[in-house]
C-alpha cells in the first residue's frame, strides 16, 4: 500500500463514556492509517471498542456522555477532523466518509420510502434537483444489485427482506461517492448465503469505485478473502495487527489464536466441539495498567499481571503486544502447533 495515497490517520485515539459508575475508557490509544482502495478490518469480541472507534472517525459520539480525549488525532488527508466546524463536518459526513450501520431495520426510517432516504443525501450534499436525485438514486440501487430498482424506490423498509434492506443501507452510504466507507457489522443479522453476497458486493464496489473500506466485525471467517489488513482489538486496544496472511497463518497473540480456534472449519468432525474462550473481558472502568488479556490467557506469566506489554515489530506490517514475544519468555504451544497435532 506504500504507493497508494494515505487518506486517513488515527493517532492515540482515546474515547471515554461518562457513566454513573465512573469513566468507562472504551478506546485506549488506538493508532492506524488507511490507504485509498484498501480494506482494513477491526476484529474482536463485543465491547472491545470496534464500533466506538469507527463512530469517532465520523464524530458521531456526542459529548458530554461520550468524550474523545485531548491528544487524540483523526486526520483525513491531513485535515484534523476533531477541529472541523459544523458546516465542514456535515460535508465530511457523506461526501468524504460514510457509514453502513449495524442493523438496517432500526437504521432506516420506517415512515419514508427507501428511495426518498437515498435522495436525502443527494439533495443535501450534491445540490441536485429532485428529478436528478431520483435518477441518481435509481442508479445507486442498480449498483448494489437491487432488481427492478425504479419500482423498489417506492418501497418502505418493511416491504424488503433483510438482505435488500442492507443493500439499501449500502446504497445510502455510497450515494455521494465517499472516499471511505465504514461497514459496521454489515452481515450480522443475515444468513450465511446473504452474508457472502453482501461481502462480494462490497468487494466489487471497492474495486469499481476505488473506495477504502473499514470493516467492523467479530467474525474472522467473514474477512478471510476480503480484507487487506486486520487489526485485532481487545479491551479498547489494538493487540495485534498485520496482513490477512500474517493474522491467519502467523498470528502471535493468544487472543488471536482463540478467535481463530472458534471459527468453524470443514476439516472438523460433525460432533467436534468448537473452542470457547473462557472468562469475560475486563471492566473498562479500571485503569488496566497490565496486559488486559492476562486473566483469560492460558499462557499468563507473572509479568503479564504487572506491566503492559510493549508492541513488538515482527515485520513492516505485523506487530503484536504480548510478553510471549520477549526473548526470555518460555516457548509455548501455539494455535498452529495444536492444529498440526490434531
Amino acid at each position: 500500500m506504500e504507493n497508494k495515497e494515505k487518506i486517513l490517520e488515527v493517532k492515540d485515539l482515546r474515547v471515554s463514556f461518562n457513566t454513573y459508575a465512573g469513566e468507562v475508557r472504551a478506546v485506549r490509544g488506538v493508532d492506524f492509517d488507511l490507504h485509498q482502495g484498501e480494506t482494513l478490518c477491526f476484529v474482536g469480541e463485543s465491547g472491545c471498542g470496534k464500533t466506538v472507534t469507527s463512530k469517532a472517525i465520523l464524530r458521531l459520539l456526542q459529548p458530554p456522555f461520550a468524550t474523545i480525549k485531548e491528544g487524540s488525532q483523526i486526520l483525513f488527508r491531513g485535515e484534523d477532523v476533531l477541529q472541523m466546524d459544523k458546516k465542514r463536518l456535515r460535508n465530511y459526513r457523506g461526501n468524504d466518509v460514510s457509514m453502513i450501520f449495524q442493523d438496517p431495520m432500526t437504521s432506516l426510517n420506517p415512515t419514508m420510502t427507501c428511495g426518498k432516504q437515498i435522495m436525502e443525501s443527494l439533495l443535501l450534499h450534491k445540490n441536485m434537483t429532485k428529478a436528478q436525485a431520483r435518477e441518481e438514486a435509481i442508479h445507486t440501487l442498480e449498483l448494489v444489485k437491487i432488481p427492478d430498482a425504479a419500482k423498489r424506490m417506492d418501497d418502505y423498509p418493511h416491504q424488503m427482506s433483510g438482505g435488500m434492506r442492507q443493500r439499501v443501507m449500502i446504497a445510502i452510504a455510497l450515494s455521494c461517492s465517499p472516499h471511505i466507507l465504514i461497514a459496521d457489522e454489515p452481515t450480522t443479522a443475515l444468513d450465511v448465503t446473504i452474508q457472502a453476497q453482501i461481502i462480494d458486493l462490497l468487494r466489487e464496489l471497492r474495486d469499481q469505485l476505488n473506495t477504502a473500506i473499514i470493516l467492523v466485525t467479530h467474525d474472522l471467517g467473514v474477512v478471510a478473502n476480503f480484507a487487506d489488513r486486520i487489526q485485532v482489538m481487545y479491551a479498547g486496544q489494538v493487540i495485534e495487527r498485520g496482513s490477512v496472511r500474517e493474522i491467519f497463518y502467523e498470528a502471535k497473540h493468544p487472543y488471536t489464536w482463540a478467535l481463530l480456534s472458534s471459527v468453524p472449519t470443514l476439516d472438523k468432525s460433525n460432533k467436534q466441539e468448537l473452542y470457547t474462550l473462557k472468562g469475560t473481558p475486563p471492566d473498562l472502568i479500571l485503569p488496566l495498567e497490565h496486559c488486559p488479556f492476562a486473566a483469560r490467557c492460558e499462557y499468563c506469566m507473572p509479568i503479564c499481571k504487572e506491566t503492559m506489554p510493549p508492541e513488538t515489530v515482527l515485520s513492516d506490517t505485523h506487530k503484536v503486544s504480548c510478553w510471549l514475544q520477549h526473548p526470555n519468555a518460555p516457548k509455548v504451544q501455539s494455535y498452529y502447533d495444536r492444529k498440526a497435532a490434531e
